[in-house]
């Protein structure tokens, strides 16, 4: 009899009577238990988040800034409210504390009363860290606790940003500030540096100035030195002619005592030799080149005169019988013409020993002259003008020793003209190489101005100046500098999606390990005939593979129909699980065939085996290095990559290296089987009298 025939009789067992039929439908739906009832049961916790009770605390009192009123924690609680994470309940602090402890709430969030205080801080100088308070209870659930972790870091990010908004922003505004205040710093470097190059052409022209100065300081130094010696030359002269006048006015004073009654009664006679005196004078006065020449032909004619007025006194006076009646008058003008002689010897003497002094003596001269003119007109009342006269002779003498004392001043005063001079000669010569050194300075000061502004105009350049717009959008990006796009390749729709690769193959194995327990893995009568080692396997895996393809199309119809699992490619997805079932068949019949009894619970150990190294959960390189080591060699490993790939999409590369591994397995199975079934055509004691049955 051939396999399938013998798979077809096997089968035909569990139409005699109700219980077989009930046991063959239960075999069938048995997967559903694991399948559609563990993946239903979680199918999308994270979209029932919001039936999740969970305690909201806001003790946040506020804060102002910079007159505006801000109320962070009001903000986060709306928002939080408003986003159904969780079942938000508002409470005390102290029903939250209590709440978290008994279990009437998972966890609670709280913002402290000082938050929006906290926050505030960000933009000014001495920030600090707002914190949000999370309280959880492990004892209530572990996983929940977990999921509030993800959630709560979320809102902290979000905290964050808005925090570092303030605080980056008036970093802007401080750049603004620096910007503008280094280009009016430019701005007034450049000023500085056109005043310093006035500066600079104003030192140049100092010192091209102190140059100047310079020669006409050594110029007034050399000059005053010559001023000094003529000044001396003139201090004596002035001695002299101060001392002549003094003697002058001297006889005047005493020959006006003597001759002022004279005078008065002859008036003509002084006349004419007042005009013969003013005469001289003029003559002197214009002829002072030839003064000394002038002065001493004067003398010679006031001899002359004198003599002939005493031979003409001597004629009519001394010899002559009677004698003239105006003999005493006579002899009064011969004194008078005598003393005139006199002083002009007197006068002649004082010019020859004081040539130098003529240009002063001419003034006087003519002072002089004009006096003796006056005289020669007013010699009819010269007596009466006679004191005047002496005034004038006096003042003459006063003016003559005024000189004499003022070229000493003069000349001590040049003494110390020279001596400054000297030192002002000196002082130029210093302020001259200062000024050089200056001028050197100032070229410096140029340089550096220059190089200042540049670097101001520069540094305004660089240093940001930003709008509001832009102050916004890079408070906006430095606030929240990295954000996570999440680009998801495949992306399962919810929770149950991305564990269904697992719950599958699960639910199959089972399916077979449950099937095992009803159909004998090899047939009896084909064994007890002596049927071909193969044909007996295959009798029996048919069976059971038979009852894995209802087994699949079931689990999948619910799962897809009732539960609403999406596959990428469903044809593929139900192919593919046909091989499975097929291999996990065949592995199962071979352990149950091989181990008799103690193959079921190979069978068990084997699932658990495979469910913890198949990276079904968390992956597989998370687990001890134990799991690691078998986890290439389980087929469920291959299926489960498969699967996702399959359901999820992606790439078909794990798709046909499990088909293959799946196959490989099968075949192997099934040849330890047929080995199985030959080996059991052989009667023994141990198969006589097992040690264990189930």
């Amino acid at each position: 009899m051939r396999s399938p025939k013998l798979a077809a009789l096997e089968l035909k067992r569990f139409g005699r009577g109700k219980l077989p039929r009930a046991a063959l439908a239960a075999l069938l739906l048995l997967p559903l238990l694991y399948g559609a009832l563990y993946l239903w049961s979680f199918w999308d916790p994270y979209g029932k988040l919001d039936k999740i009770p969970v305690a909201l605390v806001n003790a946040d009192t506020g804060a102002t800034v910079k007159g505006d009123r801000l109320t962070a924690g009001d903000d986060i609680s709306g928002k939080l409210l408003d986003s159904k994470t969780f079942d938000w309940h508002r409470t005390s602090a102290a029903e939250a504390r209590k709440g978290v402890a008994n279990g009437t709430y998972y966890l609670s969030l709280t913002v402290p009363s000082d938050f929006s205080r906290q926050i505030a801080t960000s933009s000014g100088k001495s920030p600090e860290t707002g914190a949000l308070k999370v309280r959880t209870n492990d004892a209530n659930n572990y996983i929940v606790g977990q999921i509030s972790r993800s959630v709560f870091s979320e809102v902290r990010a979000a905290a964050s940003t808005k925090a570092s908004r303030g605080f980056y922003d008036n970093i802007f505004i401080s750049f603004a500030d620096i910007h503008g205040e280094t280009e009016k710093a430019a701005k007034s470097a450049d000023k500085l540096g056109k005043g310093i190059g006035k500066a600079k052409k104003g030192a140049d022209d100092l010192a091209k100035g102190l140059a100047k100065a310079k020669k006409g300081s050594r110029d007034l130094k050399s000059g005053l030195g010559t001023l000094y010696q003529g000044s001396g030359t003139l201090k004596t002269g002035a001695g002299g002619v101060a001392d002549g006048t003094q003697s002058l006015s001297d006889k005047v004073n005493d020959v006006a005592a003597k001759v002022r009654p004279f005078l008065k009664e002859h008036g003509k006679e002084i006349g004419d030799v007042s005009q013969l005196v003013a005469d001289a004078s003029q003559k002197a006065s214009d002829s002072l080149d030839t003064l000394p020449e002038t002065t001493a032909t004067a003398v010679t004619r006031a001899r002359k005169a004198s003599d002939g007025l005493a031979a003409d006194y001597r004629t009519r006076c001394e010899g002559a019988v009677p004698p003239d009646p105006d003999c005493p008058a006579l002899k009064k003008s011969v004194a008078a013409a005598d003393t005139a002689a006199d002083v002009a010897e007197d006068v002649n003497k004082l010019v020859q020993d004081h040539t130098t002094q003529l240009d002063a003596l001419g003034g006087h001269l003519d002072d002089l002259h004009d006096q003796a003119l006056w005289l020669a007109r007013n010699a009819p009342h010269l007596g009466t003008d006679l004191d005047t006269a002496v005034r004038k002779v006096n003042a003459l003498n006063s003016g003559a020793q005024k000189v004499a004392k003022g070229a000493g001043t003069l000349h001590t005063g040049l003494s110390t003209a020279k001596t400054g001079a000297s030192d002002l000669d000196s002082g130029v010569g210093k302020a001259r190489g200062g000024a050089d050194t200056l001028g050197g300075g100032m070229f410096r000061l140029v340089d550096g101005s220059g190089k200042l502004s540049g670097g101001l105009h520069d540094g305004a350049d660089k240093i940001p100046d930003y709008g509001k717009q832009d102050r916004d959008a890079r408070t906006e990006v430095m606030a929240d500098p990295v954000r996570l796009v999440n680009q998801a390749l495949h992306k399962a729709p919810n929770y149950g999606t991305g564990f269904a690769p697992y719950f599958i193959p699960l639910s199959l194995w089972v399916g077979a390990m449950v099937a095992y327990m009803l159909i004998q893995p090899l047939n009896k009568r084909a064994l007890a005939v002596g049927a071909s080692s193969w044909r007996i396997a295959f009798a029996g895996w048919l069976p059971v593979a038979a009852i894995g393809v209802f087994q699949t199309l079931a689990l999948m119809a619910v799962l897809h129909w009732a539960i609403g699992l999406q596959m990428a490619r469903a044809a593929g997805t139900l192919g593919f699980l046909m091989l499975v079932t097929a291999c996990f068949a065949a592995i199962v019949q071979w352990l149950n065939a091989r181990f008799g009894p103690a193959g079921r619970i190979l069978v068990l150990a084997l699932l658990m085996l495979q469910l913890t190294s198949a990276g079904g959960t968390y992956p597989v390189q998370t687990s001890p290095r134990f799991f690691n080591a078998i986890h290439p060699f389980l087929p469920m490993t291959y299926v489960v990559d498969g699967l996702r790939r399959l359901i999820t999409g992606g790439g078909l590369g794990p798709v046909w290296l499990a088909c293959g591994v799946l196959l490989g397995f099968s075949v192997a199975a099934l040849a330890l089987t047929a080995w199985s079934a030959r080996r059991r055509q052989v009667w023994s004691v141990d198969r006589l009298h097992p040690e264990l049955s189930l």
